[in-house]
């Protein structure tokens, strides 16, 4: 079942001094995300990434397209008791208490007394805040922020949570406590939505990803399918090569890196594993391994968005840009 479901999302700012220019930071945008996944909208600055969730959570309005939730249009306002929201860099009233912010929160909710405080109680104590929850937000460190963040986010129990750049600015203690904290959100069946530039943290969380550059989808679909696609070389490991081995190998592989008495080489591009395996063989190569050299989310964020690199970002006159702007699918 689609929980999120964009189709041909396209948003235009003016811009100019005259501001009688367009331009476009979403272009033609479509996705679906499924019920119970982590689904991770990945992009450089400046993507469209912040402009997706703003348009989701109705802080903007889209030029053209259609967005919907749990099946339902975003401008229905009774929808947004069943979703929670995390924005990029949250500032929260700080001489409030962490409790007292969660409480607030319940009340703007409509959530009974009762209800408020044992989910206030729950919230906090998995987000690790219970120690600290009388203490003023000013004194909390950024990773406590985030945290709370989080928690003020499921205070309502929402069935679909949205996460604008969660880990940034954090350090590794802190980004790790909140991948526990959206790996829980899976557990307990909730669908999480999130953007990041952080590739490392999308590689660790996420079922299935899009990647967006200037407004355009450039990839989408779970990262084992993504990165399988990416595969084009074998890794082969060889024990104590002679130089005369290494010179009939020479033209099969790149990259020779020796450690110790072992070489680490990688084929060239096209070379199978069982072409270079039997020219080692015959070559008298004690061989260790061999292993295909999987592509990172990195590799193929890279390759995607680095076709697109030399672009500018699409302006058009005074006019309106046509519709149905063409998008490749593969985020």
């Amino acid at each position: 079942m689609a929980v999120i479901e964009l189709q041909n999302l396209t948003k235009d700012y003016k811009a100019g001094f005259a501001k009688n220019r367009l331009k476009r930071a979403l272009d033609g945008l479509s996705l679906q995300v499924e019920a119970g996944e982590i689904y991770g909208l990945l992009g450089p600055n400046g993507a469209g990434k912040s402009t997706t969730l703003k348009i989701l959570f109705r802080l903007i309005f889209p030029t053209s397209g259609t967005a919907r939730i749990l099946g339902r249009d975003v401008r229905e306002s009774s929808l947004r008791a069943r979703l929670g929201f995390l924005p990029e860099n949250p500032s929260f009233y700080d001489h409030l208490s962490a409790e007292e912010l969660m409480m607030f929160s319940a009340s703007l909710l409509g959530l009974r007394s009762s209800e408020a405080c044992r989910r206030t109680g729950e919230l906090l104590e998995r987000a690790g805040l219970a120690e600290s929850k009388s203490l003023r937000i000013r004194k909390y460190s950024k990773g406590m922020v985030q945290r709370l963040g989080i928690a003020q986010a499921l205070i309502n129990d929402p069935e679909v949570v949205f996460l604008d750049e969660p880990m940034s600015g954090l350090d590794p203690l802190g980004r790790r406590d909140v991948r526990s904290l959206i790996l829980n959100l899976r557990r307990e069946g909730k669908t999480v939505f999130f953007s990041t530039h952080i590739l490392s943290d999308a590689e660790t969380l996420c079922d299935r990803v899009a990647i967006v550059n200037r407004g355009k989808l450039l990839g989408a679909g779970e990262l084992d399918q993504l990165l399988a696609l990416q595969v084009s070389a074998v890794e082969m490991v060889v024990e104590n090569p002679s130089a005369a081995i290494l010179e009939a190998l020479n033209p099969y592989v790149r990259n020779m890196v020796r450690t110790g008495e072992r070489v680490r080489m990688e084929s060239v591009e096209g070379c199978e594993a069982s072409v270079l395996l039997e020219k080692a063989l015959v070559a008298g190569a004690r061989v260790h391994s061999v292993n295909p050299v999987k592509a990172s989310l990195e590799d193929y964020f890279m390759a995607q968005v680095g076709e697109t690199a030399g672009h500018k970002p699409q302006a058009t006159g005074s006019s309106q840009p046509s519709a149905g702007s063409e998008q490749r699918r593969g985020q």
